[in-house]
């Protein structure tokens, strides 16, 4: 995901600094290539060496050090695609609020063009302070991105707002902010979850869909500039930030739900694993083990993908199978059945992927039917390569001569 990507890190004379050894850590498992520029109080909470191990990179610590053939503020705010600040002080806030370039890392941010990603962590009471609030406020308004702070336990004992945030948060914005905009006007509905069907107050039928490769999608989405409207039944997944979700529970719920948003899409990925019938009749109250055996009538719920197939338009469709055999012969058909650009398929049984991994391998199959089986791979690297395909099947559809109508022939002889 930051594959080539050119990352700044400065780390500031906090006591959350250790904490940024993780986080330089995390960004260049994903591929990015990382400088880390200390202030010389940050060196006073960890040393150089441990960031210089991580990053394979030497730490640059001084404004004024050792000859260089390029002047070291400007070589580090040219090359970066973003600079990230974490643990941002008040002190360094108030720095660059004011345009104050007194240090090395101070001096980068002045000089460059990137993104400036800032980590806020400090004492409660000094995050609170007027005059911390109003130079955030004209890093704000001059386009800066802030990350927190978190509210929690701090270690000066307060209790309150001032952690770092989450590590994982930072990535997130990290990702959000490098990620190419290239489905910017691309409005996409995603499915995902399972759906719960009731047969009494405490009972009902579903399924072992966790989610996850529907909400990677529509993270992925989001990231890359799309307007992602997510439809999801039930699941532990924390509903992802700045993205419109629509819980359901039902089959029904969803159909309805999916039928109202429909029109206003430019893409639908239909992740969700609904079911395919639900119970007859709901008993108002919990059914009893009374007999030895229980017969429940079930009735077929409606077949969303396949409605959205009658109706597709201009629309790019996709949809998402798991089979337990003869999996493209089944997909293919399904690919038909119900009009699909793109469907994805996967072996229900697979061992170390599928339904409720972070993992999966999948085989894609587009409308004219060629084939790809991808290797297993973790579904946020996969819900780019499905989205990198759905972008590529668009354009080679945009491109291809649309076919002249030619006038029907007048026929001759009686009129049929």
């Amino acid at each position: 995901m930051l594959k080539e990507k050119k990352i700044v890190v400065g780390i500031t004379g906090g006591i959350a600094a250790y904490k940024a050894a993780e986080l330089v850590r995390q960004l260049c498992k994903h591929g990015a290539e990382v400088d880390v520029v200390m202030t010389s109080n940050a060196q006073q909470f960890v040393t150089p060496l441990t960031f210089q191990t991580i990053s394979t990179h030497p730490v640059h610590t001084d404004l004024f050090g050792s000859y260089q053939p390029e002047i070291a503020h400007i070589a580090l705010a040219d090359k970066a695609d973003l600079l990230i600040i974490a643990p941002a002080t008040a002190n360094i806030i108030a720095k660059c609020a004011a345009g104050i370039a007194d240090d090395l890392l101070s001096s980068v941010v002045l000089s460059t063009a990137a993104p400036v990603l800032i980590a806020p962590a400090m004492n409660t009471k000094m995050w609170e302070n007027p005059v911390t609030q109003q130079n955030v406020s004209k890093l704000k308004e001059r386009g800066f991105i802030l990350s927190g702070p978190a509210t929690g336990e701090l270690a000066c004992g307060y209790e309150g707002q001032g952690r770092l945030a989450e590590l994982d948060d930072i990535l997130e914005e990290t990702i959000a902010l490098v990620t190419e905009k290239d489905l910017q006007g691309e409005h996409i509905l995603i499915t995902a979850g399972p759906t719960q069907e009731q047969v009494d107050p405490i009972r009902f039928l579903t399924n072992r869909s966790s989610g996850k490769m529907g909400y990677a999608l529509a993270q992925a989405s989001q990231k890359r500039g799309a307007e992602v409207l997510l439809v999801t039944g039930p699941t532990t997944i924390t509903p992802p930030p700045h993205i419109r979700t629509i819980p359901v529970t039902s089959a029904l719920d969803m159909d309805k739900a999916v039928s109202r948003h429909y029109k206003s899409c430019t893409i639908v990925i239909k992740t969700a694993a609904v079911a395919d019938y639900r119970p007859k009749k709901f008993s108002r109250e919990k059914m009893k083990k009374t007999q030895k055996s229980l017969t429940l009538e079930l009735e077929r719920n409606p077949d969303i993908l396949y409605k959205l197939g009658k109706n597709k338009g201009k629309r790019f469709l996709v949809g998402f199978a798991a089979e337990t055999k003869n999996l493209i012969s089944q997909a293919k058909g399904k690919l038909d059945r119900k009009n699909l650009d793109l469907i994805v398929v996967n072996h229900a049984l697979q061992k170390e992927g599928g339904f409720g991994s972070d993992n999966n391998e999948v085989t894609l199959i587009d409308y004219e039917g060629r084939v790809e089986t991808l290797p297993r791979m973790e579904k946020t690297g996969l819900a780019d390569t499905i989205l990198d395909r759905i972008k590529e099947l668009k354009a080679e559809r945009k491109a291809a001569p649309v076919p002249k109508k030619t006038a029907d022939k007048p026929t001759r002889g009686k009129r049929k």
